[in-house]
């Protein structure tokens, strides 16, 4: 029987369609996700982490520390504005020598759209101010990621287990920012400990991309890509995919540090350390590896908005360790200074001017960013509290009715470390401009912003620096003076 020529036309053009098919299904499973390597033994000594880095930048009075919040391009250049600003203002101390602000940050933490401008600074340190506007705060990253998504050439990957829509952020955040660095590139470095984190997805605790947390995985941080570990701290639930990360846990002889031993076991651990004893118990749920083999990240801001916690639970166990008589590697510090830059916004839903309820999807948006919102603002009042509490201990530890008193157990409660806090509030509330305040509140959560919103966002930093009176508190407790230099 003769087959009519256009019947064989679409039978090989079926053919090759199914052969296409075939192929992509088979090229599917291939792709894989980047693996974060094993470690063979636990080193308290090396990697990334605030014990490695370069002591004779740390041994100063002052311990300041940047708080990066998330809100995508928003926080992004809300961040890179107090860089701005830190970079081109020096201070002249007591003993007339200057230096610029930005050299005397210690620890930058980072979460979400903060992580990029942290862990940006981290790995190019001055360089950043060249190209980073341009290159990445006014560039249409969210338009680049959803082209690429719909390109033909991604969804093989896309299609591959374990390789979603944050790998694929990932690797778009490589190419227009990080160009293959790791976290050794850090370790190489001499900047401050940048601290970007995300949500352990299964426990809702924070993990932090620094070698202490990764010691408990068994893995090494230094292999990771910052890429990645921006696209965790950003993988914004449903909208983007987790990232996925290997543990080892309980096999290279971790054990935790003398200080965290210090508590290990007590039932009722003192305050005010109980919370931060619970992020580390938190932290040693990595530690089994058999039973969890694979821990999934998702936006940091889930479990920490502002970049806090780890500041607190830091404070905290200072104030634990302090009180039980024992040394800390902060014992030398007199000022702990902390810059809460907090790009939270509170636009206005006007849906109460109306008697038709908000949709589905508004009320979901609305219902996961409350609590957000509401534990940013708890996590600033904590460390507010904490600086009041230190300073009244301070206080009638030094009175003349404490001189008298030969109590001991009224001494021991007055036992707090000898630092100051200052908390610079750095958040579009303290604006007094109220239409550069409504303005900036406008600004959506994403990651295309316009240039002058990007613009307007970098210029209030700098505004909100100047007019805080904790930051003027600072320079005249510290006998210092301010010397600014031009944009």
């Amino acid at each position: 029987m003769t087959v009519p020529t256009n019947l064989r036309r679409r039978s090989r053009a079926g053919l090759r369609a199914c052969f296409a098919a075939g192929v992509v299904l088979l090229l599917a499973g291939c792709a894989s996700r980047p693996i974060n390597p094993p470690m063979v033994h636990a080193d308290p000594s090396r990697g990334y982490r605030y014990e490695t880095r370069p002591a004779p930048e740390r041994d100063k009075e002052n311990l300041v520390i940047l708080a990066f919040s998330g809100g995508g391009t928003r926080a992004a250049a809300f961040s890179y504005g107090v860089l701005e600003f830190l970079r081109r203002t020096e201070v002249v101390g007591p003993q007339g020598r200057k230096g610029r602000l930005i050299d005397q940050v210690d620890v930058i933490t980072g979460v979400s759209g903060g992580s990029f401008t942290a862990l940006a600074y981290g790995l190019y340190g001055d360089r950043l101010f060249d190209d980073y506007v341009q290159r990445f705060l006014k560039r249409d990253v969210q338009g680049d990621l959803i082209a690429r998504a719909f390109k033909p050439d991604y969804w093989v990957d896309l299609g591959s287990t374990g390789w979603g829509r944050s790998e694929l952020a990932a690797q778009l955040y490589d190419e227009i920012l990080f160009k293959g660095a790791t976290f050794g590139d850090l370790v190489r470095g001499k900047g401050p400990l940048v601290l970007a984190s995300a949500t352990d997805i299964s426990t809702g605790a924070r993990l932090v991309f620094q070698q202490s947390v990764f010691d408990v995985m068994c893995s090494d941080l230094s292999a990771v890509s910052l890429s990645r570990a921006a696209a965790a701290s950003s993988a914004v639930p449903v909208v983007l995919s987790p990232v996925t990360l290997n543990n080892y846990g309980g096999t290279c002889g971790y054990r935790l540090p003398p200080w965290a031993r210090t508590f290990d076991g007590e039932v009722a651990p003192p305050r005010p350390a109980a919370r931060a004893i619970r992020s580390i118990d938190s932290m040693a749920g990595l530690g089994d590896g058999a039973e969890r083999p694979f821990v999934h990240l998702v936006d940091g801001g889930v479990s920490d908005n502002v970049g806090m916690r780890g500041v607190l639970d830091a404070l905290e166990l200072l104030e634990a360790l302090h009180e039980a008589g024992l040394p800390t590697p902060l014992d030398h510090v007199r000022r702990v200074v902390v810059f809460i830059v907090n790009s939270l916004s509170t636009p206005p839903t006007h849906w109460d001017r109306s008697a038709r309820p908000p949709g589905t999807v508004e009320i979901l948006l609305k219902a996961s960013g409350v609590p957000i919102d509401h534990n940013s603002y708890e996590a600033v009042e904590l460390l507010r509290d904490t600086a009041a509490r230190w300073q009244t201990m301070r206080r009638i530890r030094e009175s003349a009715a404490m001189a008298a008193n030969k109590d001991p157990a009224i001494a021991q409660l007055m036992r707090v470390p000898d630092a100051e806090i200052y908390a610079i509030d750095v958040s579009f509330a303290a604006l007094k401009d109220r239409g550069e305040r409504a303005y900036l509140n406008s600004q959506p959560t994403s990651f295309h912003l316009p240039d002058e919103a990007v613009d307007r966002l970098r210029a209030a930093a700098s505004t909100l620096i100047l007019d805080s009176p904790e930051f003027a508190r600072l320079l005249k407790d510290a006998g210092s003076a301010l010397v600014p230099h031009p944009p």
